[in-house]
């Protein structure tokens, strides 16, 4: 290994290092209390180190966003083994809301929090590439469903669209204690049951 390969390497550990260090806050004591100094202070590194490798908060925070696609998409790489496309759709569904559920302030990081966003809005490639290969996975999936008869008469898009943002809306409400304020006969299961009636209709279409 050459000298320029090790200091690469070692660049690259360090950014991990940040990135590791700024998740474990970020978990711990939410994005508002994460502060580039005590992410310096939880690696036992200075702050100007940090800064040599992100220029501000929202970039680290667009950076982890970024992790937790990847970790989506993995969570969905197993289904793209599914022939049927409306299986997929559905078990979709299902994966999207366990990790949700499993991941919340992550979740919360990837599709409500603005700080990523206006790191993007920031730089010079405005596009929401993570965003936009999540969606592509359903459109494509929603696509092969138009192209075995499902969904007569609905456009490829907006269906699509409609679909992502239901199981997101369930998933929020979910996350933000929003379904136990509404006195459900069954509170407990009320995410799941949800789930399964909008599938029901999804079959219909």
């Amino acid at each position: 290994m050459t000298i320029a390969d090790r200091k690469a390497r070692e660049k690259e550990n360090l950014k991990t290092l940040i990135l590791q260090g700024a998740k474990k806050l970020f978990l711990e004591k939410g994005i508002d209390q994460t502060t580039i100094r005590n992410i310096a202070d939880e690696i036992d590194y200075s702050v100007g180190t940090v800064y040599v490798y992100f220029k501000d908060k929202n970039a680290i925070l667009h950076d982890l966003h970024t992790i937790g696609f990847q970790e989506l998409g993995n969570s969905f790489a197993p289904l793209f083994t599914i022939e049927d496309p409306m299986e997929r759709l559905k078990k979709m569904g299902v994966l999207y809301i366990k990790f949700a559920l499993e991941n919340a302030e992550m979740y919360d990081l990837m599709f409500n929090v603005k700080a990523p966003m206006e790191y993007i809005e920031s730089s010079e490639d405005e596009c929401w590439n993570e965003g936009v290969g999540t969606f592509d996975a359903l459109k494509n999936t929603v696509a092969q469903c138009m192209a075995q008869g499902h969904f007569a008469g609905h456009s490829l898009e907006p269906l699509s669209f409609m679909i992502w943002s239901v199981v997101h809306g369930m998933c929020c409400l979910e996350m933000r204690n929003r379904t136990k304020g509404v006195k459900f006969e069954k509170p407990d299961t009320i995410l799941v049951d949800g789930y399964q009636a909008f599938l029901k209709i999804i079959e219909k279409l």
